[in-house]
C-alpha cells in the first residue's frame, strides 16, 4: 500500500493503511478497548440510534463487528442496510469516521469468530434476548445457568440469530486535534475501485 504514514498523515493516500497505523498506536496508548466504536443506525422512520460496540476486524472490504440480529441494532441494520461509525482515541486526540452500506459476513467468518470467543461469552449469546424487556437480573442468570447446563459438554454452536456485519465505507474521515481548534481533517471517498482524497477545513 502506498502513502507514508509516519510524519504528516494528510499525505497518506490509502485509508486502510492509515487506519491500521492509527489503530496500532491506539492499542499502545488507550487505557482500554482501543477498538471501541460508536455505531449509528436508523430505524424504519429514519430516527437514529447510536451505541458502543467493538470493532472485530477490518480490511479493504470494510469494518466488521458482531451482534444479535434480533436486537434493535440488528433489526435496523437488516432493515435499512446502512450504518456509520466513529472511533475516538482520547489519548491520541484522534478520531476516524466512516459510513456506508452494510452486509452480513459469511457463515464461515461468523462461525470462526464465535468459536474464538471465551466460553462464557458464547453461553451469553444464547442466554441473552438482546434489547428485549428483562424482568429481573435473576431471570438473566437463570438463562445463563440453563444454557451452561445445555452446553456442558463439547463445542457451543453459534446461535442462528448471532452473526457479523460489515460496513463497506463510501467515505472514511481522519481527524487529528491541533491547537486553537485548527484541526487536521482528511476525507477519503470511494471513486470507482480507488479513493479520492480531500482535505477539509476544521
Amino acid at each position: 500500500m502506498s502513502g507514508l504514514i509516519t510524519g504528516d498523515f494528510t499525505e497518506s493516500d490509502e485509508p486502510f493503511a492509515l487506519f491500521q497505523a492509527w489503530l496500532t498506536e491506539a492499542e499502545a496508548s488507550e487505557p482500554n478497548d482501543p477498538n471501541a466504536m460508536a455505531l449509528a443506525t436508523v430505524d424504519e422512520t429514519g430516527l437514529p440510534n447510536v451505541r458502543m460496540v467493538l470493532l472485530k476486524g477490518f480490511d479493504e472490504k470494510g469494518f466488521v463487528f458482531y451482534t444479535n440480529t434480533e436486537s434493535n441494532k440488528g433489526r435496523e441494520l437488516l432493515g435499512q442496510g446502512k450504518a456509520a461509525l466513529v472511533l475516538h482515541w482520547k489519548s491520541l486526540r484522534r478520531q476516524v469516521r466512516a459510513r456506508g452500506p452494510v452486509t452480513l459476513v459469511s457463515d464461515a467468518e461468523a462461525d470462526a469468530y464465535f468459536q474464538s470467543r471465551p466460553r462464557d461469552s458464547r453461553i451469553g449469546a444464547w442466554a441473552s434476548q438482546q434489547s428485549r424487556p428483562l424482568e429481573s437480573r435473576f431471570a438473566l442468570e437463570k438463562a445463563v445457568a440453563v444454557n451452561t447446563a445445555k452446553f456442558a459438554v463439547g463445542e457451543i454452536p453459534r446461535p442462528p440469530h448471532w452473526t457479523g456485519f460489515r460496513i463497506a465505507p463510501v467515505s472514511i474521515e481522519f481527524w487529528q486535534d491541533k491547537p486553537f481548534r485548527l484541526h487536521d481533517r482528511v476525507v477519503f471517498s470511494r471513486d470507482g475501485d480507488g479513493w479520492r482524497k480531500v482535505r477539509l477545513y476544521p
